[in-house]
């Protein structure tokens, strides 16, 4: 491993920036940790989709030439983070110790965030405007001083409630200043975004890709993969109730209902989408501090066979949340590298595969999903394909940012805008800082 990873040195392979909205949280940690350790050799890529064969000539770039930075509300440290994950389980004993120097590296580059809970006026002497402009400013300035080739905005910050008063909120800050950067953008959180009325236009004339929202990474992976299976069998779905206990920063944000509501309603939404309507049943989130960064979930299927014999299907899904998401945000930044790469603009509605609630029109079944994702590695590797399937521009943009954030009318990429609010899958509750890990993101 190199002592000074980040240090940029002469090579004829260009080098990525990947700007982490909560930077020092447990999944950036790992995706930092992670990244560092499969470029080194010390570990494979289990997870990491972009790693298999059918993205293998896709242009993708490299794992070592990923240079992290972010922001963040916390302070402490990337080595101490990744020290207390691996003491958790979370992260392979002496990896932190293996990688120190890449998480000195990208730790030297994380940025305060903000605006803090309980600020006004977006914050002590700053509006909206002003918060953007230091965020994008942050960015422009990694970029130049790494002499990078081109940066990724990935937000995997804890969630935030939704707004209550058509504000921006602190996702929707970060997300204005990356398009402003003139950088690619992906939220992988449930948090407002892009999906906000007075980015519209701002999302529009960014001339960048975008993707999102909210990862994809356990019980409604599962679910877009049974739910198909009960729709194409012809099996009727009475009822579908779950059951989800976790711990860390995520279990202590969605302890509040209003965050737990807003979290379920990507759960809803899958089997809304792949069964034809939402069945009976609620998922019950309950917060359990000794479970740290592990999850289990239950779910519990009652449904209809032949002649009405009445069936239940009972899963149980136990992982743990940031080794699930950290493989598909690095992923997603390659992804998204790429296509800005490619001169691809606008929602990237092909990358649904890894998102509760994509951009843009596509399927909602898992197998459809990674159909479209192998369609888009093909686009990727040679340009093929009608970028007019997916409301993906090729337009040759590069992105530049545009100016302004004061637009209002249907938010970017967001398929049933007019039948809910631009936050309504905003969650967890306002104990945690735009940009704080908060314990999950």
């Amino acid at each position: 491993m190199s002592a000074e990873p980040s240090r940029p040195t002469p090579s004829t392979t260009p080098r990525f920036g990947v700007w982490l909205i909560g930077a020092r949280g447990s999944v950036a940690t790992t995706a930092i940790a992670g990244c560092a350790a499969v470029a080194g050799g010390l570990h494979p890529p289990t997870g990491m989709i972009t790693e298999t064969p059918d993205f293998a000539s896709c242009g993708l770039p490299p794992l070592s030439s990923l240079v992290f930075g972010g922001h963040d509300t916390v302070d402490c440290p990337l080595p101490k983070r990744a020290e207390h994950l691996a003491a958790g389980g979370v992260l392979p004993h002496g990896l932190p110790s293996a990688v120190h120097a890449e998480l000195v590296a990208a730790d030297r580059e994380i940025r305060p965030g903000g605006p803090l809970p309980g600020d006004t006026d977006g914050g002590p002497g700053r509006t909206d405007d002003a918060w953007i402009d230091a965020f994008a400013a942050d960015i422009r300035d990694f970029v130049r001083r790494q002499d990078l080739a081109g940066a990724v905005v990935v937000n995997v910050a804890s969630t935030e409630p939704a707004p209550a008063d058509g504000s921006l909120p602190p996702s929707s800050l970060y997300a204005a200043a990356a398009l402003r950067a003139g950088c690619a953008y992906v939220n992988f959180t449930p948090s407002t975004g892009l999906h906000h009325p007075a980015l519209t236009a701002l999302a529009a004339s960014a001339g960048v890709p975008y993707a999102g929202r909210d990862g994809k990474t356990g019980q409604t992976l599962l679910r877009s993969v049974l739910g198909p299976m009960f729709a194409q069998r012809a099996l009727a779905v009475r009822a579908w109730s779950g059951t989800n206990l976790l711990g860390g920063g995520d279990g202590a944000a969605l302890a509040d209902p209003a965050a737990a509501a807003a979290k379920n309603a990507g759960k809803e939404r899958v089997l809304a989408d792949t069964l034809g309507a939402a069945p009976e049943g609620e998922v019950h989130i309950d917060d359990v501090p000794a479970l740290g960064d592990w999850k289990t979930a239950w779910d519990h299927i009652a449904f209809d066979g032949f002649l009405g014999a009445r069936m239940v299907l009972q899963t149980t899904w136990q992982g743990c949340d940031s080794a699930l998401a950290a493989p598909l945000v690095l992923d997603l930044a390659r992804l998204a590298a790429r296509a800005q790469q490619r001169g691809l603009t606008g929602p990237l509605a092909e990358l649904g595969f890894y998102f509760k609630d994509p951009v843009g029109d596509g399927p909602a079944s898992l197998g459809e999903q990674y159909a479209e994702l192998k369609r888009f590695a093909g686009r990727l590797r040679d340009g093929s394909g009608d970028p007019g399937d997916t409301g993906v521009r090729a337009d040759g943009g590069t992105g530049g940012g545009a100016a302004g954030s004061e637009a209002y009318g249907t938010a970017p990429g967001d398929r049933a805008a007019e039948d809910r609010g631009p936050g309504d899958r905003a969650a967890d509750g306002p104990r945690h800082g735009a940009g704080d890990s908060g314990g999950r993101r």
